[in-house]
């Protein structure tokens, strides 16, 4: 069995949930505290093993490049100033979380069409895939809790969490059977379910292991829901031909294309970051006794 160390990250979309703020700055570049959603994103990755990323963009994504390259005049300023040597360890240390490459969407035709834009970079591996709107936080990436699913059995894996009833509607469902602890064999699964259509109230949160084959059957998926190619419908067709491992992963999600998502992470990675968090937590606690 192949290795999993490539990964694809899909950060075409336009933010429209998120507007204005998305309107020139991609959703990718919000800043949790002081760190944009992307980079914890490539952290997680890099964590897991992953040696290559593709990050798959579209026009007007010039800054995620610009991120995670070489900044020589930043460098240079912050190299005079001995105060600010651990400011240039982490500004260098960006760029070389992994090797980084890039790709453009040339159209918007869904996640699945995005994914299939990898096929040149993936080759003949196994690779994973993790959602540019999902940032997932936790001491054990939930990326890497994928790939051993994957090494233990051999097949697609899908990170999934349980929720809401009305939650439902917006993600996928997902047909499940407990196999133990937190593992799961998924057998079947819907794209944005209309009532009565749920399978069960696991849904995919951002996070897979895709065999290669991923491909070929991306080439013969028709569009779905919104019009667009679903990559959930072509997982749909690997889950129902070979089963897929579903892992009920560990970490905290949040939805970076949702503003209150944006705000909870934000509110949640302040009040533990070792600079600001004792004394953002002291100013939450006031702001209540005015509320």
């Amino acid at each position: 069995m192949k290795k999993v160390r490539k990964a694809v990250i899909p950060a075409a979309g336009l933010g429209t949930r998120v507007l204005p703020a998305t309107k020139v700055m991609p959703k990718e570049m919000l800043p949790i505290v002081d760190k944009p959603a992307i980079q914890y994103i490539v952290e997680e990755a890099a964590a897991s093993g992953i040696e290559d990323i593709l990050i798959i963009t579209n026009r007007g994504k010039g800054l995620l490049e610009d991120h995670f390259d070489r900044a020589p005049e930043l460098e240079r300023r912050l190299s005079g100033d001995p105060n600010k040597a651990a400011v240039l360890e982490q500004v260098v240390g960006i760029s070389k979380l992994a090797n980084i490459f890039y790709v453009r969407q040339k159209e918007t035709k869904g996640l699945g069409h995005a994914i299939r834009c990898a096929k040149e970079f993936v080759g003949d591996e196994p690779f994973a895939v993790l959602y540019g709107d999902d940032v997932i936080l936790g001491e054990d990436p939930a990326c890497g809790q994928l790939i051993r699913a994957y090494e233990q059995f051999g097949n697609g894996v899908v990170g999934v969490k349980e929720v809401t009833r009305e939650a439902i509607q917006k993600y996928s469902s997902l047909q499940v059977k407990p196999i133990r602890d937190n593992y799961f064999l998924c057998t079947d699964m819907i794209e944005k379910p209309k009532p009565g259509e749920e399978m069960s109230l696991y849904s995919i949160l951002g996070r897979c292991v895709l065999p290669p084959e991923i491909f070929d059957i991306l080439d013969q998926t028709p569009p779905g829901a919104g019009g667009e190619i679903q990559l959930t419908d072509a997982m749909k067709t690997l889950a129902r031909r070979d089963g897929m491992t579903a892992v009920d992963f560990t970490g905290t999600r949040y939805d970076m294309g949702n503003k209150l998502g944006i705000l909870q992470a934000s509110v949640e990675v302040a009040l533990n970051h070792p600079e600001i968090g004792t004394e953002f937590r002291a100013y939450l606690k006031e702001l209540c006794k005015t509320l």
